[in-house]
């Protein structure tokens, strides 16, 4: 069932990059297909410790309604943030539903991680050909360990804008070697706090009942999430000096979602920033 979500969400924000007088109801359907598949992840969110995406998830019921409502208006700045999610599937699908690209990747990631490990003196033996292990602890990269979605989301947000074919080929060379490079780097420390065990700390919070996960959940689930989210803050703002029309866009759009979060908090709120 989420398998599905996530491709009728890609099929919709797909269909509704062709233009017509329906793309806005496809794009509804690509929204509430996401937030549809963030509960579904509930349950093994929550058995990984991972608290973050459970408070996205609460998050986007907001969102999804206040998207919906001006989707349904033809706001040209919630249709601009439809075309970025559209953009980034469009960059996500062939590794994500072409499973020799997907493969690809992740072979690819697997090897130059190793590579890093090696270099730095930490090397892996493989069990599988994207399974590490060292010191007796095993580590799989799969394809959400190879950063396709932030570099997806990111060119999204880099060529969803109005912007010149220059500006979009040098957003796309800030964008996909910068987060490239630094997931494997994020990989490499991973693979090695988890290996040499670097924070075996509160198993109250952080342990699932496996020995040693403690410090995959510190490198993994808290220290290395909070750091992509600092980066991607940074990565945005740098975006913003090569494409002036995205800083429009997130004033448009930070005003536009404060001003109705603060009508459902204060309904004489927040009319006068729309």
């Amino acid at each position: 069932m989420k398998d599905y979500l996530v491709l009728i969400s890609c099929i919709c924000f797909l269909i509704f990059l062709i233009p017509g007088r329906f793309r806005k109801y496809f794009a509804i359907g690509g929204w509430a297909s996401i937030v549809g598949y963030l509960f579904l992840e509930l349950p093994y969110y929550f058995s990984i410790n991972n608290f973050m995406y459970p408070a996205i998830a609460l998050l986007s019921l907001p969102f999804l309604y206040i998207t919906a409502k001006y989707l349904l208006r033809d706001d040209p700045r919630v249709i601009q943030l439809s075309t970025i999610a559209a953009v980034a599937f469009l960059v996500y699908a062939p590794f994500g539903y072409i499973p020799a690209l997907g493969d690809w990747l992740i072979a690819a990631v697997t090897d130059q991680t190793s590579a890093v490990l090696a270099a730095i003196g930490y090397p892996v033996n493989f069990t599988a050909w994207n399974m590490m292990e060292r010191n007796g602890f095993r580590t799989e990269i799969i394809l959400a360990c190879t950063g396709i979605q932030s570099i997806a989301i990111m060119l999204g947000v880099a060529w969803g804008v109005r912007s010149t074919l220059r500006q979009k080929i040098a957003g796309f060379f800030l964008v996909f070697p910068t987060i490239y490079i630094l997931n494997v780097l994020r990989n490499v420390f991973v693979i090695t706090a988890y290996t040499e065990q670097w924070f075996p700390y509160l198993p109250g919070i952080a342990s699932n009942g496996e020995f040693g996960y403690e410090s995959f959940f510190w490198a993994h689930n808290v220290m290395a999430e909070l750091g992509a989210l600092i980066f991607l803050v940074i990565l945005a703002y740098a975006l913003f000096t090569v494409l002036p029309e995205l800083g429009s866009l997130a004033d448009g759009l930070y005003r536009l979602y404060r001003g109705e979060v603060e009508q459902i908090i204060r309904p004489k709120a927040g009319k006068a920033d729309l």
